[in-house]
């Protein structure tokens, strides 16, 4: 009887500690769950709802149904040349950069004196301000006192007007963007140092060069830490906006208008906002899917450790 009586009482002390662990850590929580309902999802239940009207802030909105997206679908050709250019942009720009983050990474994994310094280098760009490296590459890519086209007329080459091409624009901004590979290069160089070093002793061992460790090891080890800067360079470069903004204004002839650029005029040029509101439920749909997919197909060339 006695037991009975310390067994309750102790749980129901356990059960009191655990109530206020639980209240502290919501009171911790709050001012962040507020912020969230405020400005996170509270905008994004009024953009569905605007997205089924003719808004344009000037006048009260006049429900329209699904017009915006019928609209959206068959009647404005600019979504459909906004959604080539962002997916010219995804396909070609995301495994550039994720190969050039590699590369580095693999290159400052190595024991050499003064790497540091050149980790260093390779990431500060990262940590520059889209705008101002927007301004910087202008400069670098104007193609008469450029430093590009100095440095090809230097080799017998003359360089195009990057910026003014229908051809060269979009190749020019993914080139941009390999500046910043810094980024996914700090990611890959965590992933290898977490791999253990006894995996290469024994490759060595065993007489694998290089490439076979690099394929046999490094590669699979890293599966976990590549998946991952896909899924956020896939996500990073959907909404690419900036460099168009600043750059070409989504020129020429709209060979930068990408996606997020024209929802931009649509919402604050031409005053759209439930047309540029089913834009963007639109452009959070594809890249849901496109995140799903990859994570679908991510059991068959992910490699967890102890899998």
């Amino acid at each position: 009887m006695f037991a009975s009586k310390l067994i309750h009482r102790q749980r129901k002390k356990r059960s009191k500690l655990f109530r206020e662990r639980t209240t502290a850590g919501y009171l911790c929580a709050l001012p962040w769950i507020i912020g969230f309902l405020i400005f996170t999802l509270g905008p994004m239940v009024v953009s569905i709802i605007i997205s089924f009207e003719e808004y344009n802030i000037l006048n009260p909105p006049r429900f329209v149904g699904s017009q915006n997206y019928v609209k959206l679908l068959t009647g404005d050709s600019l979504f459909w040349k906004s959604l080539y250019n962002t997916l010219y942009i995804t396909v070609f720009g995301v495994p550039f950069g994720m190969v050039v983050g590699l590369l580095i990474a693999l290159i400052l994994n190595t024991k050499i004196k003064g790497i540091t310094t050149f980790g260093t280098m390779f990431y500060l760009p990262a940590i520059v301000p889209i705008v101002a490296s927007s301004l910087l590459w202008m400069w670098m890519y104007n193609p008469r006192f450029g430093l590009i086209n100095f440095l090809l007329s230097q080799v017998g080459i003359e360089g195009p007007n990057w910026l003014s091409s229908k051809t060269w624009a979009k190749p020019a901004i993914i080139f941009m963007g390999l500046w910043g590979a810094g980024a996914g290069m700090i990611i890959y160089l965590a992933g290898l140092q977490g791999i253990p070093k006894q995996l290469y002793e024994a490759a060595s061992i065993d007489g694998a060069n290089w490439w076979r460790k690099f394929a046999n090891i490094t590669i699979p080890m890293l599966t976990p830490t590549i998946f991952f800067n896909m899924i956020m360079s896939i996500i990073v470069h959907f909404q690419i906006f900036t460099q168009a903004y600043i750059m070409t204004q989504g020129g020429p002839a709209d060979s930068t208008l990408f996606y997020v650029f024209h929802l931009f005029n649509h919402a604050f040029r031409y005053f759209n906002m439930g047309y540029a509101s089913a834009l963007a439920w639109v452009l959070f749909i594809i890249i849901l899917i496109a995140t799903l997919i990859q994570f679908r197909l991510a059991p068959k060339w992910v490699h967890y450790g102890g899998e």
